[in-house]
């Protein structure tokens, strides 16, 4: 096996991805869709309107960012267990000679 730590691909991992997917997704539509042609749940909504809600969108890639990076955090190799170091047997005068 290579000295390279295996990256592990959790179910949280993969709600990250498809969170950070679908608020891609709602940021785009932010872009492109003035506040009148926005669906009615979507915040910012306004009948009639003709003005884009930029910030909206600015605000919901901010936020897929920030699934990317749990995505990104839940990756992380699991922890080695290393041997701690005040075991009886490590105090003794023969090991603090080696």
């Amino acid at each position: 096996m290579s000295d390279h730590a295996r990256l592990r691909f959790r179910p949280t991992t993969a709600v990250c991805l498809l969170l950070a997917a679908v608020l891609v997704v709602v940021a785009i539509v932010y872009f492109i869709k003035t506040a009148g042609a926005l669906p009615s749940f979507f915040p910012g909504h306004a009948t009639g309107s003709t003005k884009h809600h930029t910030k909206h969108g600015i605000a919901f890639l901010g936020l897929a960012a920030l699934a990317l990076v749990g995505a990104w955090f839940t990756t992380a190799p699991p922890k080695a267990i290393t041997p701690t170091t005040n075991t009886p047997e490590s105090n003794t005068p023969e090991s603090k000679m080696l």
